[in-house]
């Protein structure tokens, strides 16, 4: 099943995103599940498939990212935060912050984590049974914010409005067998700049679950981003950074494409459903 998140008539809706195209109405919610009422719906505007209760996230969790920056691999995943008021939908723009301006953002293709059920110390053998679905993230970072500006805490460059573009569905585990054998990258003006495979990652998807939820709570509707390959701007010769009118993609096999244009911040900036 791919799930999708879009307004019906002013109103919130799930529904189901058949191989033609087509969408069926969906009955449920995150936690609960959800089953297929088979009525078709005619779709509005396409949301982010989920408002994240929590969003987790994972540094350097690709061996040719973590080559590419120069460090050793991590002895433990690294984990940091973004708001959830950092949620984009597909189509929205991700806005380059003005108010506290940032001339280095960038791009980061992530496979994400969507948790349909409660975790607190689970297994890696039993981490398949708590995930909802799989959906495509853009992990925006504001490079400067991230390093220099966070008092050595990366939180305040990820989690500026925007910088967390999320869908454009979630597929179910009964689509994609195995997690870390995927397919993923990031599309710039049409230019493939981060191409890649989650076979990549140090910590795979059982492990992260479990580190994750040893000794901590994770409530349903959590979406844990599980790290970029290789291929951010920043790590380029010369660096390559978001600027105004740039389109950007993300494209995850089993998934499909998460695109965003990129607009510079205004005093009258709203985002929000």
């Amino acid at each position: 099943m791919k799930i999708i998140r879009f307004f019906k008539q002013n109103k919130e809706a799930f529904g189901n995103l058949h191989d033609d195209n087509h969408v069926t109405l969906l009955e449920g919610d995150i936690a609960s599940g959800f089953s297929d009422t088979g009525a078709p719906a005619t779709v509005g505007k396409i949301l982010a498939p989920i408002i994240p209760s929590d969003i987790l996230c994972i540094g350097l969790n690709y061996k040719r990212h973590a080559t590419e920056t120069g460090v050793l691999p991590p002895e433990h995943p690294i984990l940091f935060l973004k708001n959830t008021g950092s949620l984009q939908h597909p189509g929205g723009p991700v806005i380059l912050p003005r108010k506290l301006r940032s001339e280095k953002v960038d791009y980061e293709c992530e496979l994400a984590v969507v948790l349909g059920k409660r975790c607190h110390n689970v297994s890696r053998d039993e981490a398949h049974q708590h995930i909802l679905g799989y959906t495509c993230a853009n992990d925006i970072s504001a490079r400067d914010w991230q390093k220099n500006g966070g008092g050595g805490q990366w939180c305040r460059g990820k989690t500026f409005a925007t910088f967390c573009p999320l869908g454009p569905v979630i597929t179910t585990p009964d689509e994609i067998k195995d997690p870390n054998k995927l397919s993923l990258k990031t599309i710039l003006n049409g230019q493939i700049m981060q191409e890649g495979n989650t076979d990549d990652m140090i910590f795979d998807v059982p492990t992260l679950i479990e580190f994750l939820s040893a000794s901590t709570v994770l409530n349903p509707g959590t979406v844990i981003l599980t790290g970029t390959p290789h291929g951010v701007g920043f790590a380029r010769t010369p660096p390559v950074y978001l600027q105004p009118g740039d389109e950007v993609t993300v494209e995850i096999e089993g998934i499909g494409r998460l695109t965003n244009p990129v607009i510079e911040e205004t005093d009258h900036d709203v985002h929000g459903d």
